[in-house]
């Protein structure tokens, strides 16, 4: 069988400058707005024609940011504390023989030839290489099983935002923002209450810390 070369068909622009921050899986913060922007070889109207009847979207897109050189057939997932091995194919992680990324995500609208979406889990400037409708009545299956991941607690944090803080932010990027804050950026394995983090979202340097369940923004800088 020959071998077939992907063809790049888009970028997301967003956010996200960096990998620190960004949802661990798609739709996790809805409010997270990104845009899907189609290289010039693909930007006709035509290609997007019924797509706006459909609330949600696939995305196959490629780990850009995770390269590395040949693949292993365990991985450490960081929601298993990075000290537990499972199969790199029953995982979602980047470090994969072909370094492919599925996600479903919610569509918003169709700019011209750009697609406005929201709850992506990528940086900006992530390569699309494919979209997909989203079918309920062939994609959904409430009887689904979810493996050693149905046993993770859901991290989700109180966040203690100073609204002086705050209003250092385009008001459109804020529920965004505190939707992945909420999440609890961290690794799992990071739990010292005196460390302090620093998220780059949109232009912004966030600072925070965490401790008994809370997140505290100390300082919003623009970058």
């Amino acid at each position: 069988m020959p071998e077939t070369a992907l063809q790049l068909v888009a970028r997301v622009r967003n956010d996200f400058t960096e990998k620190f921050g960004v949802p661990r899986q798609a739709g996790l913060a809805e409010d997270l707005i990104s845009r899907v922007v189609f290289e010039p070889e693909f930007k006709n109207a035509d290609a997007l024609r019924g797509l706006e009847g459909f609330s949600h979207i696939w995305l196959i897109w490629g780990f850009d940011r995770a390269a590395r050189r040949g693949w292993s057939p365990t991985v450490r997932p960081p929601r298993l504390g990075g000290n537990r091995r499972v199969g790199v194919f029953a995982t979602r992680s980047p470090f994969r023989p072909n370094a492919l990324g599925l996600s479903c995500v919610r569509l918003l609208g169709i700019d011209g030839t750009d697609l406005l979406v929201g709850g992506a889990d990528m940086t900006d400037g992530t390569p699309v290489y494919d979209i997909k409708p989203y079918l309920p009545y062939a994609d959904c299956r409430p009887e689904a099983v979810g493996g050693y991941t149905d046993d993770l607690p859901e991290r989700r944090l109180a966040v203690d935002f100073p609204e002086e803080l705050l209003r250092k932010l385009p008001e459109e990027k804020r529920p965004g923002l505190l939707e992945v804050l909420s999440h609890d950026p961290r690794p799992s394995y990071q739990s010292d209450p005196e460390r302090e983090y620093g998220l780059a979202f949109g232009g912004y340097d966030v600072r925070f810390c965490v401790s008994d369940g809370t997140l505290r923004v100390f300082q919003v800088l623009a970058k």
